[in-house]
């Protein structure tokens, strides 16, 4: 690590969701250890609490809770004492790959709760505080499903397209004001995500797809190299981007 790179977040705080494991986990550690203060959020408290001590040498606030729900967001922008610089919307869910016709609406609202209602909510919260200071960073997690049909279910796939809009929109509203909002779009990712199968129909059409087009999963640090870097000022020129993060599954 360079010494330009080990400074880049001195002075700032960021609220990462999903920080508990995987990717928001890779992520706090990045932004903690280059001198954010970060305000960590997850639904699983024994994960936060693992996290604090790993990162107990630097400044790191825990919020456990459900991030669909407006309570929790309120906890993270008091945790964050009324300054947010950076938001990492890293929380998410996949759906068993479940087509249009077997996909329940419990199923269907849970992915979007999390997956688009929580990134709309976390964002709606910090953007008054951003606009205040005239500056900021959004990164959202998107997917290669907010590029194309065969990588999830229908909900999981309109749910990820929902993140890529959502990115653009708020990205259009606010660049003039100083704040940027950009996404990655990952591949297959090593982590703790449930990727199973629900569905005969879903796997016997998608199974053949991936098996053919997807490239080697890559680790949630390289993702989380990815979204630090677009919520530093190295990507100072970057705004409204869906950044594909996918060894090239996109070109395909």
């Amino acid at each position: 690590m360079t010494e330009l790179a080990a400074r880049r977040f001195d002075g700032r705080t960021a609220i990462i969701t999903g920080a508990g494991s995987g990717i928001g986990r890779a992520a706090a550690r990045i932004l903690a250890a280059e001198g954010a203060t970060v305000v960590a959020s997850d639904i699983a408290a024994d994960r936060l609490q693992e996290l604090a001590v790993e990162l107990g040498a630097f400044d790191v606030r825990t919020v456990a809770g459900d991030v669909t729900r407006e309570q929790t967001v309120r906890e993270l922008i008091d945790a964050a004492a009324g300054r947010v610089d950076i938001l990492a919307n890293i929380a998410g869910i996949m759906d068993g790959v479940l087509p249009a016709d077997e996909v329940d609406d419990a199923t269907w609202q849970r992915v979007f709760d999390i997956n688009v209602t929580a990134v709309l909510r976390t964002t709606r919260a910090v953007v008054p505080l951003m606009r205040e200071r005239g500056a900021g960073a959004i990164v959202n997690i998107a997917s290669e499903a907010s590029f194309r049909g065969s990588v999830g279910g229908a909900a999981y796939t309109a749910s990820k397209h929902a993140v890529a809009g959502l990115t653009k929109s708020t990205a259009f509203m606010y660049g003039p004001q100083g704040i940027r909002t950009n996404a990655v779009a990952p591949g297959a990712v090593v982590t703790g995500l449930d990727v199973s199968w629900r569905s005969e129909y879903g796997a016997a059409r998608t199974g053949p797809v991936l098996q053919a087009t997807m490239s080697a999963p890559t680790s949630a640090e390289q993702i989380a190299g990815t979204v630090a870097w677009l919520a530093s000022d190295e990507a100072a020129n970057i705004n409204g981007v869906i950044l594909a993060s996918d060894g090239g599954w996109s070109a395909v």
